[in-house]
């Protein structure tokens, strides 16, 4: 049985909504990090750096979210979720992977730290600018990735438009989208897949 240790708000939703997407039996293991739970030593002992996600498949342990999504949609070909390795819908799918920690979580982290998570004294209105400055520059090369069809890499759904638009729902949430309606659209349809719903209940 596959585990993920998991919680709600971090980058662990997005093997979680990968999990849905397979339809194969796991196991979720919610860990409170208001509480320190992913800071124990039993905990630790499955990912040294104490944090989410971590995945345990057999005698494999994964951190990391994008090699999570990458090894599940190998291990589960059937749910193709994942473009055959050899094409060059493989290589545009590596491509927006790490294109999402690359490249577009980093603006929005930018934001996000000096707009909600840092304390008011630490927070910087240039770096913030700086962060929508460098989004938009982001969400320009997205939306052109995207026109007009429903998915990165056309009509076929992948784990890449789990990682991407993962972050992107994130990116949302803080307003980013506000005048991006490719972008915009392209969440809202991800949103009503039954995987991603029943991946953010609570």
């Amino acid at each position: 049985m596959i585990t993920l240790y998991h919680s709600n708000q971090s980058r662990s939703v997005r093997p979680r909504w990968l999990l849905e997407e397979i339809g194969e039996p796991y196991e979720l293991v919610r860990l409170d990090m208001t509480k320190g739970e992913h800071k124990t030593d039993a905990y630790r002992r499955i990912h040294p750096h104490g944090q989410v996600p971590a995945l345990v498949d057999g005698d494999l342990t994964l951190l990391e979210s994008a090699a999570i999504c990458l090894h599940l949609a190998d291990r589960f070909p059937d749910a193709k979720l994942a473009p055959p390795l050899g094409t060059p819908q493989r290589g545009r799918y590596y491509q927006w992977v790490a294109y999402t920690i690359g490249t577009l979580e980093p603006p929005i982290l930018q934001v996000f730290a000096n707009t909600v998570m840092l304390p008011e004294a630490q927070r910087s209105a240039d770096a913030a600018a700086a962060g929508r400055t460098q989004f938009g520059a982001v969400a320009k090369v997205l939306s052109d990735a995207l026109g007009t069809q429903p998915y990165l890499l056309g009509d076929a759904f992948s784990a890449a438009d789990v990682m991407i638009g993962s972050t992107l729902a994130w990116a949302s949430f803080m307003g980013l989208l506000d005048g991006v309606p490719t972008l915009a659209a392209y969440v809202e349809r991800l949103s009503q897949r039954p995987a991603y719903q029943r991946s953010n209940a609570a």
